[in-house]
Parts: structure tokens; sequence; C-alpha cells
């Protein structure tokens, strides 16, 4: 196992995640009390194991006990969790997600551009628009803590390979961790978070909407959406 990096306690207000538009703000989970409800919902609905999929990801094989039902943007929290990349995040692996938020809207936005941009360069085109939702919360836990500018960090802040930093991830999933914070890898002198669980995301709103716009480049253009 990897040596543990420090935990710390924090507490941040507003950290910014933007989502594409395109995914609702409003969704089952925030209308089931529990999780015992859902499933009588889905017995009820006739639900296919493919629509449960499509609809809510891997949620059937996160444990209940962690799920988050019941409250506003229950369901944009649990998607972070239940709609993992194929190749996983940078602490996280493809078998479960996590909640990513900078601790700036200049950080959210570098982080997020960058990814996109990254799955345009895979086609080949950087002629699109793509609508961005801003979520704000709040997370008061303790995280542990890998910002130092000291060598064995190094490795988890690697701009081409998420090897190190997820073989840490799954060490700190089963130590019990809530998360990780850590520098910014695309916005120099930026914060970011990676929340391991989805109770802990707190207060979650909507906030402002925006468009990337990409014109022939790979630097697109941000525009506020009003």
């Amino acid at each position: 196992m990897e040596l543990m990096p420090p935990v710390i306690p924090l507490r941040v207000v507003n950290t910014h995640r933007l989502i594409a538009s395109r995914y609702p703000t409003v969704g089952i989970l925030d209308a089931v009390a529990s999780p015992e409800d859902l499933e009588a919902i889905f017995e009820l609905e006739g639900w296919t194991k493919d629509r449960v999929s499509a609809e809510l990801g891997i949620l059937p094989i996160i444990p209940a006990t962690e799920w988050v039902t019941g409250r506003p943007m229950s369901t944009v929290i649990m998607a972070a969790f239940c709609h993992p990349r194929q190749e996983g995040s940078r602490f996280n692996g493809p078998t479960r997600g996590a909640w990513y938020a900078g601790f700036s809207l200049d950080t959210a936005h570098a982080e997020t551009i960058f990814n996109r941009t990254k799955e345009l360069a895979e086609i080949g085109v950087f002629e699109t628009r793509l609508q961005m939702r801003l979520y704000l919360a709040n997370l008061n836990s303790a995280f542990h803590d890998v910002r130092a500018g000291v060598p064995e960090n190094e490795r988890y802040h690697d701009p081409d390979s998420y090897a190190a930093s997820q073989a840490l991830a799954r060490d700190l999933m089963e130590a019990g961790s809530n998360g990780v914070v850590y520098r910014s890898v695309r916005h120099e002198g930026g914060e970011c978070i990676g929340c391991f669980r989805p109770k802990l995301v707190r207060n979650v709103r909507a906030s402002k909407h925006f468009e990337y716009r990409w014109s022939g480049g790979r630097v697109p253009t941000v525009h506020v959406l009003r």
C-alpha cells in the first residue's frame, strides 16, 4: 500500500463543477425517500436492466447506504459516481466515479475545457459548441491532501497519466477515505477536490450557464448564456 498522504479538516463553500447542460438537473433520485422506494418504483414501472443502466449508470452496484436520495440535486450528485469514464479520471478508475470540483470558477473551466478538447481531438473535430451548467457545492469533512510540492506528490499530478493517482485512490477508498484535495494540473495555482462519498456533497445548486465554442482550434471561447 502507498504511504498515505496527510488528512486535513476542510470546509469549502461554493466549489465549482461544470456539467454538460444536456443532462437534467432533476431525476428520479430527487423524488424517492430511500433506496427501498426506488426498488419499488423499478418494479412498478417495469424498468429493464438496460433502462436502469442508461439512466442510473452503475448505481445498483454502489452500496445503498451511500446513496443520496430525497433531496434536491440527488440525481446530479449520484450521476458523478454512477457514470465514470471508461478510462477513469485522476482519482478514480472505471468502476466508480467521484465528485470533482475546482475551488474557483477559472480552475473548473480549465479542467473541463481540457477534457472536452481531448475528446474532440480523438475525433479530429474542432468546430462545435457545448453548453455547460455550473453547479456550486459545499464540502465540510476530512480529506487526504496531496497539494504539497514534495517529490512523492508529483506522480499524482502527472499531466499525461492517471496511473499513480488511480492506484492511490484505490488504496484510499479501501481505507475509507473521503477523498483527495490536489493541485489543478490544467490551471496553474488552482486547486481541486475529488470527493469519494456522495453524502458529503452538500447544498448543491445550479448557477450560471456557459457555452464553449471551438472554431477550428484547440482553445474555445467561453460565453455566458443569459
